[in-house]
């Protein structure tokens, strides 16, 4: 079974409303669950012979977490609201240099003009150069250097006044 069959089983399985398949075959095992909240993720294991036994704690104990730390980033928000986001426009991984050797483009406190780079995100070995729409003051850089980040997660914080 190569990775398109399993795909395409994922995807059998979350449209017939089942919440659990197992499949086992001389080589693997699989055990997809889904649960009917919305909320829950789909949780798909695949284990190579000898099949071991699977730590089910850890699922769990991630989800908690996650729902525990709503209320600080809503206070943040609010004091951030009246700064412009730039966002990420794709997936890729951050790069707030054009190269190692060289200075990052812009710091917190820098002075931008539209059309500035802030900075690079490369996908898939094309480093596309991200350039501001706003001019302003940079007041946060909200990304680690080298960090993956998602599409249209907020990079930085701009202070167009």
């Amino acid at each position: 079974m190569d990775i398109r069959d399993i795909q395409n089983l994922i995807r059998f399985v979350a449209k017939s409303g089942a919440t659990e398949v197992k499949l086992e075959m001389d080589d693997f095992k699989i055990t997809i669950k889904t649960t009917t909240e919305a909320s829950a993720p789909e949780v798909t294991y695949i284990q190579q012979a000898p099949v071991a036994a699977l730590p089910q704690a850890a699922a769990p104990v991630a989800a908690p977490a996650a729902a525990a730390t709503p209320s600080a980033p809503a206070a943040a928000a609010s004091e951030d609201s009246k700064y412009i986001t730039i966002k990420s426009p794709i997936i890729g991984t951050f790069y707030r240099k054009p190269a190692p050797d060289k200075p990052t483009y812009v710091e917190v406190g820098s002075n931008i003009q539209k059309g500035d780079v802030l900075c690079v995100i490369e996908a898939m070995k094309l480093f596309n150069e991200i350039e501001s729409e706003y001019s302003g003051k940079i007041v946060k850089i909200l990304v680690d250097d080298m960090s993956p980040v998602e599409f249209d997660q907020p990079l930085f914080l701009i202070d167009p006044s």
